[in-house]
């Protein structure tokens, strides 16, 4: 069994857990956050629905560095099109997880803001790490967010208060 083929169950439920959680953001509410120091619901929404998208820039790249100005990620303003760029990303994502070979996860890659190095880990570290667990926990803040709004939250490890009976 690959190393694409252990990731790839993990990744497809990460997915639609996550993908339940953003078709309830409501895009009245894009504006909303709990503190001041807070992202706003859109913009914390709208990063989680690019997140998957380092799937493919981790395996197919040696490294990022934000100091290059490369990266300009979308800003939805509605809710479909929160959702449609998750889809999209999550397609592309897949297909990238699917195709990487075994020796490609053992190679290194790195996130840097000019010299500064932010971290260096093997590409399977930085799925786990970077990608996965980057998506999970900007999915648990979100659903937060919906909470104080009052707005039903999914089941995602099992039932919520608001669906599942508890």
């Amino acid at each position: 069994m690959s190393i694409s083929d252990v990731l790839l169950p993990e990744f497809d439920q990460e997915m639609s857990t996550t993908r339940r959680l953003l078709e309830r953001v409501p895009s009245d509410k894009f504006g909303w956050k709990p503190h001041a120091k807070s992202m706003e619901m859109g913009r914390l929404a709208g990063h989680l629905a690019t997140l998957p998208g380092w799937t493919g820039v981790t395996l197919n790249t040696a490294e990022l560095d934000f100091a290059s100005g490369g990266y300009n990620p979308p800003k939805p303003t509605t809710n479909e099109e929160l959702v449609a760029i998750f889809d999209d990303e999550v397609t592309k994502a897949r297909a990238a997880l699917a195709a990487a070979k075994d020796e490609t996860f053992l190679e290194p890659w790195t996130l840097r803001n000019g010299a500064h190095v932010i971290f260096t880990l093997p590409k399977a570290g930085v799925m786990r790490a970077f990608v996965l667990s980057h998506i999970i926990h900007h999915r648990g803040q979100l659903s937060v967010y919906l909470r104080l709004n009052d707005i039903p939250v999914p089941s995602i490890y099992g039932p919520s208060a608001d669906e599942g009976g508890m």
